[in-house]
């Protein structure tokens, strides 16, 4: 029963350790993106349809 609050303890820390590491390396700037802003102006944007009006259509229907 003694290792088992022991193993309890140790993994603990262990999560412990890894939280921190975690936060310090999130406010040092680890997991920010700098690539994508860089190439985003590379890809196409999405087209948008021109919205036909009732008067074009009845000068092609007229032809």
């Amino acid at each position: 029963m003694e290792i088992i609050y022991m193993l309890l303890g140790l993994s603990l820390i262990v999560a412990l350790v890894f939280f921190v590491a975690f936060i310090l390396s999130v406010k040092k700037g680890q997991y920010d993106d700098v690539y994508t802003p860089s190439v985003r102006m590379l890809f196409d944007d999405e087209l948008v349809k021109p919205q036909s009006d009732n008067n074009t259509t009845k000068h092609e229907k007229s032809n």
